[in-house]
């Protein structure tokens, strides 16, 4: 069984893009997941050979330095897209401690406007934002908007972010890319490159 790791908790953005990920290649059933706190426990999980493989977020804070820090030990093994779970701006309908107060994960930070609360807050995961607006040290907050369904007695959308589609690194240990591109020449992008370049050969170029 393969094991890919990513982090948690459950119900993380990061747990549903594997989920999505290892759904779309077919093999959920043969692999299980495990769940970090953060980045640096998973890249050594992985490097110790008690994961095979670790998800990542390419706009995550810390892909650059878990990409640099271990470069020597695990390495870039695949990338693709794919859309997050849908999103929102909501606020607290109360008063309390965290009143002027804006909880977000900072990759989150540029979703909404968040010019009505003086003091932002930063997270290190969309889930201890919706924690933070639970326990009331913040007014607001950017979170799933499934969190904002399931308390709308205590929370008002205030914009609607919806899905946000991402590029995802996995790491392995073994290279793949034998000092080439590895490029997939049929994507969706690469067809479109085709169409606009037949239309552009037809039309003359111009």
């Amino acid at each position: 069984m393969l094991i890919f790791s990513t982090l948690g908790h459950e119900g993380s953005n990061h747990h549903f893009v594997l989920q999505q990920y290892l759904a779309a290649h077919g093999i959920a059933q043969a692999c299980r997941i495990v769940l970090f706190d953060d980045f640096h426990s998973g890249a050594r999980a992985l490097i110790a050979g008690e994961a095979d493989y670790l998800l990542q977020c390419a706009v995550h804070p810390a892909a650059a330095e878990i990409t640099g820090t271990y470069r020597t030990a695990m390495v870039v093994v695949d990338a693709f897209i794919s859309p997050s779970q849908p999103m929102a701006l909501v606020r607290s309908m109360g008063s309390g401690e965290g009143v002027g107060k804006v909880g977000v994960q900072t990759a989150t930070q540029s979703y909404a406007d968040l010019s009505a609360w003086p003091i932002i807050v930063h997270e290190p995961t969309v889930l201890a934002v919706q924690s933070g607006l639970a326990e009331g040290r913040y007014s607001a907050g950017i979170v799933f908007t499934s969190f904002a369904m399931a308390h709308a007695e205590r929370f008002e959308v205030v914009q609607s972010i919806g899905i946000v589609c991402d590029a995802w690194i996995v790491y392995g240990r073994q290279a793949v890319d034998d000092g080439r591109a590895v490029v997939w020449d049929d994507s969706p992008v690469a067809r479109q490159f085709r169409t606009r370049i037949k239309r552009s050969s037809e039309s003359g170029g111009s």
